[in-house]
């Protein structure tokens, strides 16, 4: 990975659909040298997949809380990832270091769907305790590069 690669990586950060000939424009590299690059970082995984940004609050998502969840025991990791897979309501999951385990992002439609969810995971034998915290507003949300 060089400046080049990044340069195109924030280009399609900014927009994954631009074209090969607009990254060209933009960075001032021929076109196929942008599409051999970055087809390069497609075939290492640099790039993993394609996807689309959604405006939660337009699809009625208004309700966002962060989750601390502390585990009884590390027995219980591989079911409690499981059940985090599982739920569509949760949108992230971190394992932490710290007092609790794993701190979650759950986007839901209102309060009865944020008590959905917490009732699923407080009902998980393996959980000790739980800290949540509702989100009154996203200051940054993107991804690095």
């Amino acid at each position: 990975m060089d400046n080049m690669d990044i340069k195109i990586l924030k280009c399609l950060k900014e927009n994954a659909r631009l074209t090969a000939s607009s990254i060209s424009e933009d960075i001032g590299l021929s076109v196929s040298a942008v599409i051999e690059r970055i087809k390069k970082m497609e075939n290492t995984g640099v790039i993993k997949g394609y996807t689309i940004e959604i405006d939660q609050n337009l699809m009625g998502n208004t309700m966002v809380a962060l989750m601390d969840v502390s585990l009884k025991h590390p027995d219980y990791y591989d079911g409690f990832v499981q059940l985090v897979k599982e739920n569509g309501s949760i949108e992230d999951c971190y394992y932490q270091t710290g007092e609790f385990d794993f701190v979650l992002k759950i986007v839901t439609d209102s309060t009865e769907g944020l008590d959905n969810v917490y009732k699923v995971i407080k009902s998980f034998e393996g959980v000790a305790s739980t800290e949540t915290h509702i989100v009154l507003r996203t200051i940054k949300e993107e991804t690095a590069i």
